[in-house]
């Protein structure tokens, strides 16, 4: 009786972990997707980034006197926020997006 109560434990477990592995390699796959989609921006004029996003819900310069737009908006309830950092010469140079898919 005690292995037959191992083997079922064991077995609710193995699927467990099987669901968690799923969930993590999707998610892995959107926020590659997101990534990717995002670091076309990179080496694009600030313009351009503006033409496809739209107006940024906030911009300020950062403590390396760069422009930084900062885009939000929430899918499902769950906020995503996307900041881009322009140089001087108003090109996009890096990216940092949180919480979206």
């Amino acid at each position: 009786m005690r292995s037959l109560v191992l083997f079922i434990t064991g077995f609710f477990v193995i699927i467990l972990l099987s669901g968690c592995q799923t969930i993590k390699q999707k998610t892995d796959a959107i926020v590659e997707k997101e990534n990717k989609k995002l670091s076309e921006f990179i080496g694009k004029s600030s313009q351009e980034l503006k033409n496809n996003l739209g107006e940024p819900d906030e911009d300020f310069k950062n403590e390396k006197r760069n422009l930084v737009f900062v885009y939000n908006t929430k899918k499902y309830g769950i906020p995503c926020e996307r900041r881009f950092e322009i140089n001087s010469k108003l090109v996009v140079i890096g990216f940092v997006s949180n919480g979206c898919f």
